[in-house]
């Protein structure tokens, strides 16, 4: 591992860590091939001039623009889309003769001050969505390197006031935070006069719902079935992979404040790349209060939810929610813990930062990641004062807009995004919070949209509340029986408030979202199902004509 960060170096070329391939390009047109090739990066000397470092760096969260590869040099960088191996090599090349951008098409040259510990600003593309903050180092700091954090602001040196003042006003990010969307500093105070041991867990196993499927109708049965796209990871899993120590930074801070004896870091086992990552990370962070676990979880989507987090983590093998006591924490193997998603711990060190610094303070933001029918997804962070349209500059759509389902697995139906990304304006429109939003294309339609994802409720719920597991079962054959002339609108109306308001966990509740919201908005399309007509023509098979 170096000892400094790469904001200390003049000259550096940043591939994704990823791309083996590109590094070896760019390591073969350095003289000597002296990169060590390793996550953490690299030194290299190029013809006796000053050192020129090829760094592997962790994802953008723009993959329209993957691979993307930056080259830095003094007060300039470039920025290079979609970049090969050939063109990496000329991009050495160029840095190493002292210039920067000439070769290829950059996407952009930005100027910036000497060394900047973070993306610098790139007006006119995709990555100048929203402002970066958090992500700030997502795709310009090596992963497993704590030097590129602390160059950045991090490890701040904060006790037990500076935490509780930060949590302050901070809602809990993702529905597998145990404050989803409610102020994490009365769970703190209960942790902190809680007798005896405490334990914080990092709930990193979200993930977006189905953000691979692309625009067009889905393979299979044209009535409500299965829906499973390619996947790709989630929001808080994205951060263990691009920068592991923000979210580290807060799991420790939480673990400050409260005295912690166990930090869990819990990902999913299909996040290869993120556990491997938040391992590499832990073992390299500058004394922790407590040595960090990271522990895996089966990949489904009930196993985020935060009680069923904890049953995964104690080893039990069936998953079930437990119930929540008005007032009481969740409890790891018996000891009080703080269940937050890699997000909300991630917002927290970048409070404590703020406050430490002497910068403005720490604006409010939120990660939305747009995905579905568009070319590729992306990740960006907008004000919470910004409408979700907003997102929409950072992606191309596959196609013309007809709705887009917020709120990741069980988000709500809508058909405007002109909504402000805070929590509460969501709450107000019926949306969900997760931070997914799923654009869909005219050639989809929303009745089988929603059939899918009753299917996939009844077929993934832990089975332990009625509400939820019978529920979730009914809705199906109720959308199922539309396509049979049945639309019991009043039947699925009733059925969704009593999912609503008795089920165990979020689970039931989020499944009846869905549902709820493509009734109110697009209730036409239900009517004309029941009639034998599919508004996107995707439904029916068109009658056969006799001779």
């Amino acid at each position: 591992m170096d000892d400094s960060s790469l904001a200390d170096r003049q000259r550096v070329v940043r591939v994704p860590a990823d791309r083996p391939d590109l590094a070896e390009a760019a390591e073969g047109e350095v003289d000597g091939g002296g990169a060590d090739g390793s996550d953490a990066g690299g030194r290299s000397t190029h013809g006796g001039d000053a050192d020129l470092t090829v760094a592997r760096v962790g994802p953008v969260g723009l993959d329209g623009l993957d691979p993307l590869v930056t080259a830095t040099r003094g007060g300039e960088t470039a920025v290079y889309a979609n970049a090969g191996p050939d063109l990496v090599s000329e991009i050495v090349t160029d840095l190493a003769e002292g210039t920067v951008g000439v070769v290829g098409e950059p996407l952009a040259v930005a100027g910036h001050a000497l060394g900047p510990a973070t993306f610098p600003p790139a007006p006119g593309t995709p990555l100048d969505v929203g402002n970066r903050h958090l992500l700030g180092g997502a795709g310009w700091h090596r992963p497993a390197d704590p030097e590129d954090h602390a160059a950045a602001g991090g490890f701040v040196d904060a006790g037990l006031e500076a935490v509780v003042t930060a949590a302050d006003g901070l809602r809990g990010r993702g529905w597998g935070d145990w404050c989803h969307d409610v102020d994490l500093a009365p769970t703190l105070d209960r942790a902190r006069e809680a007798f005896g041991e405490a334990a914080v867990v990092v709930n990193a196993h979200g993930t977006a719902a189905d953000p691979g499927a692309r625009s067009g109708a889905d393979e299979g049965s044209r009535r409500p079935g299965t829906d499973e796209g390619s996947r790709r990871s989630g929001t808080d899993a994205f951060l263990l992979e691009s920068v592991p120590f923000a979210v580290l930074e807060g799991a420790d801070l939480l673990a400050t404040a409260v005295d912690a004896d166990r930090v869990v870091v819990y990902v999913s086992e299909a996040d290869e790349t993120a556990v491997e990552r938040a391992r590499a990370a832990a073992e390299n962070y500058p004394d922790p209060v407590t040595p960090f676990e990271v522990v895996t979880g089966p990949a489904v989507h009930r196993a985020t939810e935060p009680t069923m987090a904890l049953e995964a983590i104690e080893g039990n093998h069936r998953l079930e929610a437990r119930l929540r006591r008005p007032g009481e924490l969740p409890t790891l193997n018996g000891t009080p813990a703080l269940v937050h998603t890699a997000r909300t711990v991630a917002h927290l060190a970048d409070r404590v930062q703020a406050a430490d610094g002497d910068g403005p303070g720490h604006p409010g933001t939120r990660l939305v990641t747009v995905t579905r029918d568009v070319e590729a997804p992306a990740t960006v962070e907008l004000s919470e004062t910004a409408t979700l349209d907003a997102a929409l500059d950072a992606v191309s759509l596959a196609g013309e807009f007809k709705a887009a389902a917020v709120g990741g697995q069980f988000g709500g139906l809508t058909d405007a995004l002109d909504v402000d990304a805070d929590p509460d304006a969501l709450g107000e429109a019926g949306l969900g919070t997760e931070g997914v939003v799923e654009i869909i294309g005219e050639g989809r339609c929303l009745v089988e949209f929603v059939g899918r994802r009753a299917q996939r409720a009844a077929d993934t719920n832990c089975g332990r509340c009625v509400p939820c597991r019978e529920g979730t079962t009914q809705l199906t054959e109720l959308l199922r029986d539309i396509y049979d002339g049945d639309y019991d609108e009043d039947g699925i109306a009733e059925l969704l408030r009593v999912m609503n308001g008795s089920s165990v966990c979020a689970f039931g509740v989020e499944a009846a979202r869905p549902t709820r919201t493509a009734m109110t908005t697009f209730g036409g399309e239900f009517e004309a199902h029941a009639e034998g007509r599919c508004p996107a023509g995707a439904c029916f098979e068109a009658p056969e004509v006799t001779q």
